[in-house]
């Protein structure tokens, strides 16, 4: 089992939803900028946890729209749930950030090249800050945002400051200055 499985889980055991529903959730909590999950990676989840018989699909119809299909947890559900936040609550924290693959590799380009790419990394990581900056100041003011989702901003904002810091530093020990 893995993080997405925890993630829809988690959604599933606050309420019954569909698979678009949890899609949406995803994307209004800001999921994907801090784990790997994709929209088809929900809608597949969904189908291997129900084959799984850890949550079940209710299919209703409203009118003339389509089908829905609502998840809602099963008893077994409710067992790996809780499972899977002590596993993973439980493992060692490992922070996974894709541009350290640049970053490893840097020596093996010329020193122009090595700036450009570090200037790419810089730009992205303050287009990032920018944005949790502004999620935070709009989250923070809705009622409805949880105070661990908050929580969850907050951190990814922290990191990022370091991750900004620590780039300064690393361009003016290659470099002679800062970008």
């Amino acid at each position: 089992m893995s993080t997405i499985d925890l993630i829809v889980l988690g959604m599933l055991k606050q309420e019954s939803r569909g698979a678009y529903d949890i899609q949406k959730l995803v994307e209004y909590r800001n999921i994907s900028k801090w784990v790997k999950i994709s929209t088809p990676s929900i809608y597949k989840k969904t189908l291997q946890l129900e084959k799984k018989g850890l949550i079940k699909a209710t299919t209703s119809r409203e009118g003339k729209m389509p089908p829905k299909t609502v998840y809602s947890l099963t008893e077994a559900g409710e067992k790996e749930f809780e499972n899977l936040m002590f596993s993973i609550a439980s493992n060692p924290i490992r922070i996974f950030l894709d541009f350290n693959a640049v970053i490893v590799n840097l020596d093996s380009l010329s020193p122009t090249n090595q700036k450009h790419c570090i200037e790419a990394i810089s730009t992205n990581v303050a287009a990032l800050k920018a944005y949790l900056e502004e999620n935070l100041k709009e989250k923070s003011k809705l009622h409805e945002i949880p105070e661990t989702g908050i929580a969850v901003l907050q951190q990814q904002l922290i990191l990022i400051e370091a991750i900004e810091k620590w780039l300064a530093t690393l361009s003016i020990k290659k470099f002679g200055n800062e970008m």
